[in-house]
């Protein structure tokens, strides 16, 4: 499942983030590609997005962080640098 938080304001894109979390635990997805958009191109090359920063924190502190068992860089044909993984653990059975 893919989620655009591109072009989001912070506030909308932790909310979408948030929203997309719940479906896909409800869903047993297993896999989320999260599309935040390409780090600004200034001259220091040590930035990010203020979306892609975030995402840390809001995946850390969330109340599906149970739920979460990796969060990975997206690979190129996914976004790069543009995008991550985020891999749900397996629903338990029982």
């Amino acid at each position: 499942r893919t989620i655009d938080l591109h072009g989001h304001t912070l506030a909308s894109a932790h909310s979408v983030l948030d929203h997309a979390l719940e479906r896909a635990v409800q869903d047993h997805v297993r896999v989320l590609l999260i599309v935040t958009g390409k780090p600004p191109r200034d001259p220091a090359p040590h930035r990010r997005g203020l979306i892609r920063a975030s995402i840390g924190d809001w995946l850390a502190s969330s109340r599906h962080a149970a739920h979460i068992a990796a969060v990975r860089n997206a690979h190129p044909r996914h976004g790069g640098t543009g995008a991550l993984y985020i891999i749900m653990r397996r629903a338990r059975n029982g």
